[in-house]
């Protein structure tokens, strides 16, 4: 189920977010209004959800929760943050200050595209409860506004127009998060169902020929398919079969993706 950032109030989270920045907001970390408590702050509460969300996802995450964690009660949390609505904006801009800022053009922006890439998979492998919030509506902080930049500043090395790149921005972020969600969810359900994939996939896989003993006349292209398994990815032949595959994928798709980004620009940009 998605989550929708922008929920709480509009001028208190955007202060929030701002915090370290916005004219006269004083020290890092200070509660909004009054009534501040000695050994608990805004980023002590963000820390506390953000661990919370990495255990045991979203769901997981409430004002009560957190406040049990800090050992403190859900109301003593409430000066500091107003309500889980606000709390989803500041763990999302939070953590998106993990991502590396600058990728080197020395060698084009192929390559710094493809560690841009590869970076952001992981990121949203170590929060994956971050796939669960929508980018329908931005969190608009300043990590946020700092990963446009850090990949806008790579795209444009390209030299296409900005109506262009746009779209190569959408594209390359949903990509990348599609195949990251393929790895987060796989990791889930082995979690959840206490069956690996390996396990899974094989138990059901063999019983094809025994339930559709025609399977490969029905489904000649299917078989076809899935005849040769594709090579294995360099440092990830250990990994269970769905997350060996959506590597693979996401290493062929992303080629492929830079490819069309080529193309386009060997076409001037149309």
């Amino acid at each position: 189920m998605a989550v929708f950032a922008g929920q709480g109030d509009a001028r208190r989270s955007m202060r929030l977010l701002w915090r370290d920045r916005a004219p006269g907001a004083g020290a890092a970390g200070r509660a909004v209004g009054s009534g501040r408590r000695p050994g608990l702050d805004v980023d002590a509460v963000v820390d506390a959800a953000i661990a919370l969300a990495d255990e045991d996802g979203m769901a997981a995450v409430s004002m009560r929760a957190v406040g049990q964690r800090l050992g403190r009660t859900a109301m003593a949390l409430y000066t500091y943050v107003a309500d889980k609505a606000e709390l989803v904006d500041l763990m999302c801009d939070k953590v998106l200050g993990e991502l590396p800022v600058d990728y080197p053009l020395d060698s084009g922006w192929r390559v710094a595209l493809t560690a841009w890439a590869r970076d952001s998979r992981e990121f949203y492998l170590r929060h994956p409860w971050v796939l669960q919030v929508s980018q329908a509506r931005p969190v608009l902080g300043p990590n946020e506004f700092t990963t446009v930049e850090t990949l806008v500043r790579v795209l444009r090395a390209t030299g296409l127009e900005a109506s262009v790149l746009r779209g190569v921005l959408g594209a390359l972020v949903q990509f990348v998060r599609g195949a990251a969600a393929v790895i987060a969810d796989a990791r889930s359900a082995a979690r959840e169902t206490g069956l690996g994939d390996d396990e899974w996939w094989y138990s059901r896989s063999s019983l094809l020929e025994e339930v559709s003993p025609d399977f490969a006349d029905r489904f000649p292209l299917s078989t076809w398919f899935g005849q040769e398994p594709p090579p294995p990815v360099p440092g990830n032949e250990c990994a269970p079969y769905l997350e060996r595959d959506a590597v693979r994928n996401f290493e062929v798709g992303l080629a492929v993706l830079l490819d069309g980004v080529e193309a386009t620009v060997a076409r001037g940009g149309a």
